[in-house]
């Protein structure tokens, strides 16, 4: 009679790991809340837009690396030396702190019009001249796109969750087209980016996070094709880009 072999055990009985993630959670919940008040008092401080970018950047790389969520960066090169758009998936609340932490204090962000109403998270958004788009009032919505390619125009490199929300089911969403008629209409290349490790790390059904190392990785930038009768460029670099980041997240595609 042959036995039946007994079941893997975990590394840590559940009467052990649940009191330890739950201790994890609410330690890098704490954290997380202070590191952002002593960077909302830093922002408010600092004289320039420059200067206050760095200190958030400096932030959240503080709050990822003593949460124990190191984060990596793979091909940092890629990115222009001059302006450009980045454009990533969109899978967690913890998306756009990696970002912060992973790009140059030059790059901007924008980001949905509630955020505008979050308290002090708002506050600290406005000081480090993020753009805000209405997505459910279309004159509203207009007017902050108009508002944004004028700050994408006079130079400035932005980055765009082009999901525009993330849920908790595992894949990518569609694409909407707004980041990418302001990169052609700017006439700069969108950067593809990926963010690996937020999904995991803090998921849209989860209130606490749980440590593990996250990855950006940055994508070759691709250049606005010229406009023809049957060419339209913001959604040449919207499917480009989109494919791009298909390739690398290894999730699957929720809009096919």
């Amino acid at each position: 009679m042959s036995s039946i072999p007994a079941p893997a055990r975990a590394p840590w009985p559940a009467v052990i790991s649940v009191p330890l993630r739950l201790i994890y959670g609410l330690y890098a919940a704490l954290l997380f809340l202070v590191v952002a008040l002593v960077a909302l008092l830093g922002v408010l401080l600092m004289p320039t837009l420059e200067m206050r970018r760095g200190t958030a950047r400096i932030a959240a790389r503080s709050f990822f690396f003593f949460a124990g969520m190191p984060v990596k960066r793979v091909g940092r090169r890629n990115l222009p030396a001059g302006q450009c758009i980045v454009v990533a998936n969109h899978a967690s609340y913890l998306d756009g702190v990696v970002m912060t932490a992973a790009l140059p204090a030059r790059f901007g962000f924008v980001v949905k019009r509630e955020m505008n109403t979050v308290p002090l998270a708002g506050l600290l958004l406005r000081r480090i001249g993020t753009e805000f788009v209405d997505r459910f009032n279309r004159h509203k919505g207009g007017t902050d796109a108009r508002r944004v390619l004028r700050t994408a125009t006079s130079g400035q490199s932005l980055v765009f969750f082009p999901e525009g929300t993330f849920t908790p089911t595992v894949g990518l969403g569609k694409f909407h087209t707004g980041a990418f008629a302001i990169a052609a209409r700017a006439a700069c290349p969108v950067v593809p980016a990926v963010i690996l490790g937020t999904r995991r790390n803090m998921p849209a059904t989860r209130v606490l996070p749980r440590p593990g190392p996250l990855e950006v990785r940055f994508g070759l930038p691709i250049a606005p094709i010229a406009e023809g009768p049957e060419v339209d460029p913001a959604l040449a670099l919207r499917d480009q880009s989109r494919q791009a980041i298909l390739q690398e997240l290894g999730e699957p595609d929720l809009a096919a």
